[in-house]
């Protein structure tokens, strides 16, 4: 009796709490009745084997059911009691059947028909009626699916009693109803499985299992029921083991939008699965599937690894595409490994010559592979196509290995990711698609655009990327299209939206680089609207990019340029400060930075581009000084202004893609570009400037904007700049070190002088009078992109020589820039 109180109260603690236990209560342990057949030797542990349900008729009286599995069989167990029956005689009947997939179609068991079957019970003592089964292991997973009969005085039909809900009732043999949370596959302890999914308006669900990965058809199909295994909107069921099954999908009735029904017969892989593969096949013509695969994921060796955690003012970015940045020839990487993140780790040198100390990953999410990686079609997953033998357990496994030999190289992993789209098929469609997608807003619709502040799917989000944190220790993420996070599910502006709102105050999250990004892979892109950050929100600054590139094609403003080079108050001021802003000249979508100053014809007007004389490639001696000049003019504004620069694959060595803009046209990085003269000087300057910034860190890189008095500006005869004067194309600076913060810091400013800077963007040269400094110190050139290599840049500086009247004059040529160090004589 102590044993039998101790597991029913045990049992009644392991249930969720939102079950009503008169209508359906399971529980891996016994109680009185089934106790009552079990030998004195039954041990605890067969016992909780024991599955019970509880139903209430709709005439009154109750029906308990056990399932118990007996090695490889299952014994079923039925009790009716307290039921008032009309005839006198009181005899009651079973009619029952077994079935998968349709409730309607009963399955031959030892049976020879596939009609339902009539068995007596039989009363015991305490007057309830009993009945018990054995099903052999052939015949589950099923369901068993039955009612009573009770035959009626003067009446050869009889009375058939069904629930309350008047139907059938139904009890899961070979399986158990399983439990809502969490979503996705996931594995206990006793080795038993449990698949959850969510569909609200989904009117039946199909637990699809397959035991070959090459088959067209699931090998079972269990119809969930949804009595038995739905909670609230959410799926599930249990199996004890996966047995020989490998993987497994859904189909879902009634879950796509008005007009897209007729796929309802398509199976759709879980959103939650952490393993998916491609089926050999496509489905219903509609194109391949994927399925969720049925095993745990890999383990993996994360003791050493430790997270580099970089203050966000310090970092210099590296964006890259996983595929394109090995797979040439060129990078001289074995067939099995070019193109994938074991590729990636050969290269790990590269970034210690660039000075680079973040990667950014292009999107590496399974994506539609016609349409790139901005349409994914599963968000829980590294691409197979970046993993060595093309498998997703080796990409898996490869990425969490490139993770930790880049933090061991003190280089932290940041993701591009797109959470407002998906892949046109073959994604989140067919699950709940109201839930999922956005509706009635026609031009967005057919775009897939997903309804990211609905609540399940900002859950779903928020879910992802804690996994991609917690399970590859990435560092951040740069989210494309943010725009469109700031979007109700009808389309309107929240000023509050609530998924940037919980990525700003999670726990998790909140402690990585979060990025966002408003360019719009999909031209479906909001008018421009202020980021809602919570101090927390860093942004891709697309003004930056526009207004440099303005200025050194002779237009735009010296005010644009100047508040770019400080950090973009007028974007990031109120509550941030420079280190929120990610500075770019190129990304990858775009021209790219060589073709910038190559092409600029009147279809490429909106990438504010200047061909510097002619376009296309040329053999004018002249034309190529201009372009070479404006590319280190470009990288120079980057690495100069206060913010994160972000570096683009391929501008390093001049990579070309003809002058397109386009994303397909981008090329596989070609390493051998990296050996010309070009590329020489180019990666040695920006190795240069790296280290500039880090040295010059208390100028350079700063979590708070400089103050008023210690920026000066200038024109080029020490008057004031002609702020609003469009005519106007030169500007110089001077940045004075904050002695007071040094000497609050305890620190000294020997060897640390002001910084002098200066751009010319006209076609003629100017002279340039450099400022008075302190007694025994002195201007020395560190930088002027119009000089020969390798004399454009000096790590030990060239003293600038004092001219006539005690003045340092220098002259700039037209289309450059200079920097100018304060040093001791």
């Amino acid at each position: 009796m102590d044993l039998e109180r101790k597991l029913l109260c045990g049992n009644f603690e392991k249930m969720p709490r939102n079950l009503s236990v008169e209508v359906n209560a399971t529980s891996r342990v016994s109680i009185e009745p089934v106790q009552k057949r079990l030998s004195r030797n039954t041990k605890v542990e067969e016992a909780e084997k024991v599955s019970t349900y509880l139903f209430r008729t709709e005439v009154g009286g109750l029906v308990n059911v056990f399932v118990r599995k007996k090695k490889v069989n299952c014994t079923v167990y039925v009790e009716v009691s307290s039921l008032e029956l009309p005839r006198s005689d009181g005899t009651l009947g079973l009619s029952w059947g077994i079935y998968r997939s349709d409730s309607s179609s009963f399955l031959p068991s030892h049976f020879e028909t596939s009609t339902p079957v009539e068995t007596p019970f039989t009363k015991n003592s305490f007057g309830r009626y009993t009945v018990e089964f054995e099903f052999e292991a052939k015949e589950i997973p099923c369901y068993l699916s039955f009612l009573l009969k009770s035959p009626r005085d003067n009446d050869s039909s009889g009375l058939d009693i069904r629930s309350h809900r008047k139907t059938n009732f139904c009890v899961p043999l070979g399986f158990s109803s399983g439990h809502p949370t969490p979503l996705g596959l996931s594995f206990s302890r006793d080795g038993s499985l449990n698949f959850s999914i969510f569909s609200r308006s989904a009117e039946s669900v199909v637990l699809c299992l397959y035991d070959d990965t090459t088959a067209d058809n699931p090998a079972l199909e269990l119809d969930l029921d949804p009595y038995v295994n739905r909670t609230g909107d959410i799926w599930h069921a249990s199996f004890e083991s996966s047995s020989t099954f490998v993987s497994y999908g859904y189909r879902l009735k009634g879950s796509r939008l008005k007009g897209k029904k007729d796929e309802d017969a398509r199976i759709v892989l879980d959103p939650y699965a952490k393993i998916i593969g491609k089926s050999t096949s496509s489905d219903h013509g509609i194109g391949p599937k994927y399925l969720g695969r049925i095993s745990k994921e890999p383990g993996f060796d994360w003791s050493g690894d430790i997270r580099p955690n970089l203050p966000i003012e310090k970092l210099t970015v590296y964006r890259l595409n996983v595929m394109h940045f090995t797979e040439h020839k060129s990078s001289q990487l074995s067939p099995d490994i070019a193109g994938t993140f074991s590729g990636l780790i050969e290269k790990l040198e590269h970034f210690t010559d660039l000075g680079v100390n973040a990667v950014l990953l292009e999107p590496i999410f399974p994506f539609d592979e016609q349409k790139g990686p901005c349409f994914p079609c599963h968000f829980f997953s590294p691409t197979s196509l970046y993993g060595p033998s093309g498998g997703a357990v080796s990409a898996i496994n490869t990425m969490k290995e490139m993770v930790k030999k880049l933090h061991a190289s003190g280089i932290e992993v940041l993701l591009e990711v797109v959470f407002t789209h998906s892949a046109e098929s073959g994604a989140l469609q067919g699950i709940d698609d109201s839930s999922y997608y956005l509706k009635g807003v026609a031009d967005l619709e057919a775009r897939n655009v997903l309804n990211c502040n609905y609540p399940i799917v900002q859950q779903f989000i928020l879910d992802s990327l804690r996994y991609w944190v917690t399970e590859f220790h990435v560092d951040g993420f740069c989210f494309i299209n943010a725009s469109l996070l700031l979007q109700g599910s009808r389309g309107e502006y929240l000023s509050h939206p609530p998924l940037v709102e919980a990525i700003a105050f999670d726990p998790l999250l909140s402690k990585t680089k979060i990025i966002a990004d408003c360019w719009d892979p999909h031209n479906t892109v909001l008018e421009e609207t202020r980021f809602p950050h919570w101090k927390t929100w860093a942004e891709m600054n697309m003004k930056f990019c526009n207004d440099v590139r303005n200025f050194l094609r002779g237009e735009g403003l010296l005010s644009s340029l100047a508040t770019r080079l400080c950090g973009s108050g007028d974007i990031f001021s109120k509550g941030r400060g420079p280190a929120f802003s990610f500075n770019f000249i190129s990304r990858n979508s775009g021209l790219p930075l060589v073709d910038l100053v190559s092409f600029s014809s009147d279809k490429l007007a909106s990438e504010l581009s200047w061909n510097c004389g002619e376009e296309g490639p040329t053999n004018k001696t002249l034309v190529l000084e201009r372009r070479l000049k404006q590319t280190r003019n470009f990288l120079f504004v980057l690495y100069v202004s206060l913010g994160v620069p972000v570096l683009n694959m391929g501008d390093e060595c001049g990579q070309s893609t003809g002058g397109s803009p386009a994303y397909s046209d981008r090329k596989s990085f070609d390493w051998n570009a990296l050996k010309s003269s070009f590329g020489i000087q180019t990666t040695e300057f920006i190795s240069f400037l790296s280290s500039l910034r880090r040295r010059r860190s208390d100028l350079l890189q700063n979590m708070n904007y400089l103050k008023e008095e210690n920026i000066d500006w200038h024109g080029s005869d020490q008057s004031p700049p002609r702020w609003e004067d469009p005519t106007c194309k030169f500007l110089a600076m001077r940045l004075r070190v904050d002695e007071d913060k040094d000497k609050a810091e305890n620190q000294t400013t020997s060897g640390k002088g002001d910084l002098f800077i200066a751009f010319n963007a006209a076609d003629l040269s100017e002279s340039v009078i450099l400022p008075p400094i302190a007694e025994g110190m002195a201007w020395h050139r560190l930088v002027d992109t119009a000089l020969p290599f390798p004399g454009f840049f000096l790590t030990d500086g060239e003293p600038v020589p004092e001219n006539v009247d005690g003045l340092l004059a220098y002259e700039m040529k037209s289309l450059s820039s200079t920097l100018f160090e304060a040093r001791s004589k």
